[in-house]
């Protein structure tokens, strides 16, 4: 029995909330479960706009089609997402520019298939923390070429400029990973709302360390903003294999 809880948070610094959520344990089409964290961007209400569209854009998309291969309908449904926001900035001339990053992800019997566009995250949590997608910005970029470390990395003024979204071009590029879980593994989605503010051994500390996952999430949630709370936050805890 999937277990799950997902929220977002405005932060300590934010007057708009550009995070955005959905999670569903049951079938969305031809998928037995999804889950979404997106993460806006853009003045005023696009960022906000870009990811809740997205989303639902992506859940409509899923609903509708016929296909079986997981990769194959998340990836048509990330296309559709894509044109859809690309059209949507030019019908709406105050949200030129708007765009997203989106992480989706499905667990098919003990497989998890995960998308990615951006620098939002999922994680797998179980003896240790490992980072599954790879973050699609410029300061990462630097790091895989060897030009500066994770430490600076997470201290660099370029940090949020990131090199994909959705909402960015026509031709859109989609990572793909599958994943073999574990019994006791956990699945983290989030924004750099968390990533940003809390190291990645304190997430697992935290999520290992907690009750249930909405105690984990609202400590997250809460280890961000006692850290600063630089941006919104989002976050889905997914445990795939809960007995009861």
């Amino acid at each position: 029995m999937i277990k799950t809880f997902s929220m977002t948070d405005m932060g300590q610094k934010r007057k708009v909330n550009q995070d955005y959520v959905f999670t569903s344990e049951n079938p969305v089409g031809n998928l037995p479960n999804l889950f979404i964290v997106a993460d806006g961007m853009g003045g005023h209400a696009a960022g906000d706009y870009a990811s809740r569209f997205a989303t639902e854009t992506v859940v409509s998309d899923i609903k509708d089609s016929h296909e079986q291969n997981p990769i194959r309908l998340i990836r048509h449904a990330y296309e559709t997402a894509n044109a859809a926001i690309i059209e949507e900035a030019k019908r709406l001339p105050d949200h030129e520019g708007m765009g997203t990053t989106l992480v989706v992800a499905t667990i098919i019997d003990d497989l998890l298939y995960v998308a990615n566009v951006g620098d939002s995250r999922l994680y797998v949590i179980g003896n240790r923390i490992s980072q599954i997608t790879r973050d699609h910005s410029l300061v990462e970029e630097m790091v895989r070429a060897g030009e500066i470390d994770e430490s600076m990395a997470r201290v660099h003024p370029m940090k949020n400029k990131i090199t994909r979204a959705i909402g960015g071009d026509y031709d859109i590029r989609v990572d793909f990973f599958d994943i073999k879980l574990n019994y006791e593994d956990k699945i983290l989605m989030c924004t750099d709302g968390l990533t940003n503010m809390v190291e990645d051994e304190d997430i697992r500390m935290i999520v290992e360390s907690s009750p249930d996952v909405v105690s984990s999430v609202q400590r997250l949630v809460e280890r961000a903003n006692s850290n600063g709370g630089f941006d919104n936050i989002g976050i889905v805890l997914v445990e795939p294999f809960e007995a009861g």
